[in-house]
């Protein structure tokens, strides 16, 4: 019973760790999935609308039956603020990410969208969502670890090296086209200017999602609402821009379903569930701190799975990310110690006698009658003082 209670108790406090590495591998999938869908003609922007509305039907009747009695009171205010949550998440990121994705390759979406944790802290401390005091270790720690785990992706995106030999990756495929960090496609510039807006929209839904949860406390409901204003937000962005291609709405049996059904169901509706509990309890900072894992996993699954080369860089980028991402991990649980670290016994003691009230008996000079005085906080001042005048009862 020791064995389980102990396995139990660390289940719970590392609970908000393997959620998160739960959400980057089913992100990483989706990456894969999408980008394999997009090589095949899916438009991206017909996607993000399916993607949302899977989401919608999935999550809005788990969210209409479970937080009917802690789900606040809807107000203009709170409206506006989640029509703001959809946009920077489904306009500003997913669909300027599909876009540069499709003008780029997944494992370069990837690694470009790690600097999403960098932005993430800068408005965290803007908005007064993360405190900020470098004299405190746990301060210096997440910085330092968000500086390296950017340094570790731009590593991975930006140096090669030499590729390695491994069996069912480069060494079956040695003469396959690589075009991950091969700037030499027409609009892979343009990818890139597409892919730091998506980054840009991501922080700030994070952000946002945080400030917001905060009137709308209710984490399945508001990821509910996000999915459904996203979608007809990304439906008119759709038939602005797409204008003449009914054919993309068509639905089929083919990788584009099976596309819009993981991306609507993993990565968007628990996705978005699961993401507000966690920022709920440590912020928006240590949630996307974990990101950079997903590019070591799009990288490994796309060498397992898509038989692309691997390449050193690819390996030494990945331990500076992971190096980075402790960092940040060791950072913050410095900091929950501290805040939650009970005060000494010899500290609690002196508040006692500062707050707890004090009596003394004496007799006036007057009358045998003894007095009880009653004297509160030390740091009051005299006049403060209340007597009391107890009845002598003694027979």
């Amino acid at each position: 019973m020791e064995c389980w209670k102990k396995v139990y108790d660390w289940f719970c406090n590392s609970k908000s760790y393997l959620i998160i590495l739960s959400l980057q591998f089913g992100s990483a999938g989706m990456y894969l999935i999408t980008m394999d869908a997009l090589n095949k003609g899916m438009s991206h922007y017909v996607y993000v609308v399916y993607r949302n509305v899977i989401a919608t039907v999935a999550l809005g009747p788990f969210a209409f039956f479970l937080e009917r009695k802690v789900r606040p009171k809807m107000t203009v205010r709170i409206f506006s603020e989640i029509m703001a949550v959809a946009f920077v998440e489904i306009i500003l990121d997913q669909c300027f990410t599909f876009l540069g994705m499709k003008y780029t390759s997944a494992s370069f979406a990837s690694a470009v969208m790690n600097s999403v944790p960098s932005i993430t802290f800068v408005l965290a401390i803007i908005f007064r969502l993360e405190r900020m005091n470098i004299k405190e270790v746990g301060c210096l720690a997440k910085m330092s670890g968000t500086m390296v785990t950017l340094g570790g992706a731009f590593l991975m995106a930006l140096y090669k090296g030499p590729i390695l030999r491994i069996a069912g990756s480069s060494a079956t495929h040695v003469d396959q086209p690589e075009n991950v960090n091969d700037p030499s496609g027409h609009h892979w510039l343009l990818g890139a200017c597409f892919l730091l807006i998506g980054c840009a929209g991501f922080a700030a839904f994070y952000i946002l999602q945080a400030i917001t949860l905060r009137k709308y406390p209710a984490e399945m409901s508001l990821a509910t609402w996000i999915c459904f204003l996203g979608a007809l937000q990304s439906g008119a962005v759709t038939i602005f821009m797409e204008p003449n291609t009914p054919h993309a709405w068509s639905l089929a049996w083919d990788s584009r379903l099976v596309a819009y059904t993981y991306s609507g169901i993993v990565t968007s509706a628990i996705q978005f569930y699961v993401q507000g509990m966690v920022i709920k309890t440590t912020g928006p900072v240590f949630v996307t701190a974990f990101n950079p894992l997903r590019m070591i996993i799009v990288t490994a699954l796309a060498c397992i799975v898509l038989s692309e080369k691997l390449h050193l860089g690819s390996i030494i980028g990945g331990g500076v990310v992971v190096i980075g991402l402790y960092l940040v991990v060791w950072g913050k649980s410095k900091e929950q110690k501290k805040h939650l670290m009970p005060p000494s016994p010899e500290k609690v003691t002196l508040q006692r006698q500062q707050q707890l009230p004090v009596t003394v008996l004496r007799s006036d000079g007057n009358d045998n009658k003894p007095q009880l005085v009653i004297i509160g906080d030390k740091n009051q001042e005299m006049d403060e003082a209340r007597t009391v005048t107890i009845e002598n009862q003694q027979q």
